[in-house]
């Protein structure tokens, strides 16, 4: 799977309201919106690159990438903006990633388009640990574009939960190794403690 094949799809329409209601993907880390981190990482791994925000459309757009608030409306969540991204996606396949994961890996896409080819499968979704400790990490995945049709109806039929939709379809699970890469940051006081001491500038 070439990068070409791919667009990149940042997850950023949420209300942030474990943040205290305020727009998680422009709070300021490390020097920059979070989002912009996100972005930085994503976007040699694919060939196109789009926002997902609800709100604050103009600093987004900032980043000299597309900005689509979500078709349906009823702030239905993730899948809402997937739904979304796949309205206007022109290549094969899309990546998701969330605006609030600064760290997620340089590998992502290559992993996921070659399990998804390998298992011919409809959508890849990242899994890290083992046992007890394994987690899915639902709105890091990548999917074909010809799903538009089949979420849109599972919206419009009312559900809403990523997994049960993943349930749905022919789905393969890619492990990654570093569950640090997959951390978001939540809460205000995450955001300053994912802040670099002075002395690790």
């Amino acid at each position: 799977m070439q990068a070409e094949q791919i667009t990149g799809l940042i997850l950023a329409g949420g209300r942030g309201t474990r943040m205290g209601h305020v727009d998680k993907g422009l709070q300021n880390f490390r020097g920059a919106p979070m989002a912009l981190h996100v972005m930085l990482r994503l976007q040699p791994q694919v060939g196109e690159l789009m926002i997902n925000a609800n709100q604050n459309l103009a600093p987004y757009e900032s980043f000299g990438v597309p900005v689509w608030p979500d078709e349906m409306q009823g702030h239905m969540g993730p899948l809402a903006g997937m739904q979304t991204g796949l309205v206007h996606c022109t290549t094969d396949y899309m990546v998701t990633a969330p605006c609030d994961s600064p760290f997620l890996p340089s590998d992502l896409v290559e992993r996921l388009g070659d399990a998804l080819l390998e298992a011919d499968a409809d959508l890849a979704v990242a899994v890290t640990g083992d046992g007890t400790e394994r987690q899915a990490h639902p709105v890091f995945c990548l999917m074909k574009t010809s799903l538009l049709q089949h979420l849109s109806e599972y919206l419009r039929d009312g559900g809403r939960r990523i997994d049960a939709w993943y349930a749905s379809l022919n789905t393969v699970e890619v492990p990654f190794a570093d569950e640090a890469a997959f951390r978001n940051i939540n809460t205000l006081a995450e955001l300053k403690q994912y802040e670099p001491s002075p002395g690790q500038q």
